[in-house]
């Protein structure tokens, strides 16, 4: 299979920029600089893969796009919203409702079945619960995980709590996914599998971000960004990085 090739059209809509980003944190000689004027930009239609070395800044690049943690200099838009601009309570209906986000560590709520965790971020936007899960059963279907549905995260394997996470930043309309090592958690065949999905809603629309280690699954990206120390330090179309 070859790279796919890309949308002459989709610059034209940039869900998210990142206009020369620096995250610093601490001050004076112990300040670390995770990440020195990177500039970015995700069109609706694009998977971008972001790789490179432990402490390169990955993660922090990932929270810096979904607002989960503010730039010290320079400027984060979504959707033309610049988030220096709002509230943290504009931000969490940001993330509710435009924002999907796979966590590395997963974040779910132990107290949750799968399907509750799923439904979670749409009743938090005012979703009726019979409308909410409907929508979850439905991501979790797309999951391969529908049995899941009334387990709770401590009744599953690794593999089926990555599933769950990828569910939840499905559900609703997401215009920008993030994932940080959606595979993490995963043998070869489910992780082609997710990248799959994730190709999937970068094809109908949405902009598509993921941070990775691995170059089987950058293959399926638009864009490989390679990150070291803080800065962006090459990128390449997915193809030449290794053929899917």
């Amino acid at each position: 299979m070859t790279s796919r090739d890309p949308d002459p059209d989709a610059s034209a809509d940039v869900v998210a920029r990142l206009v020369e980003v620096t995250r610093q944190h601490g001050d004076g000689a112990g300040a670390v600089r995770a990440l020195k004027g990177v500039s970015l930009d995700v069109a609706a239609g694009e998977l971008v893969a972001v790789m490179g070395p432990s402490g390169s800044g990955k993660s922090t690049l990932l929270n810096l796009a979904g607002g989960l943690d503010r730039t010290t200099s320079g400027k984060v838009e979504v959707e033309g919203v610049a988030l220096s601009g709002l509230s943290a309570a504009d931000l969490a209906a940001l993330r509710r409702r435009r924002v999907g986000y796979v966590f590395q560590d997963l974040n779910l709520i132990p107290s949750l079945t799968a399907a509750e965790n799923v439904m979670l971020p749409r009743e938090l936007d005012g979703v009726r619960t019979g409308r909410a899960r409907q929508e979850a059963l439905a991501a979790l279907e797309e999951l391969g995980a529908a049995d899941l549905a009334d387990r709770f995260p401590e009744e599953m394997s690794g593999g089926q709590r990555q599933r769950v996470a990828i569910a939840r930043a499905l559900v609703g309309e997401r215009r920008l996914l993030l994932a940080d090592e959606p595979t993490g958690a995963v043998d070869t065949l489910v992780g082609d599998e997710i990248l799959g999905i994730l190709r999937g809603r970068a094809d109908a629309g949405a902009a598509v971000l993921v941070v990775t280690h691995e170059p089987r699954y950058a293959a399926w990206a638009d864009r490989v960004v390679f990150l070291k120390d803080g800065e962006i330090a090459d990128a390449a179309e997915a193809g030449l990085v290794s053929a899917r």
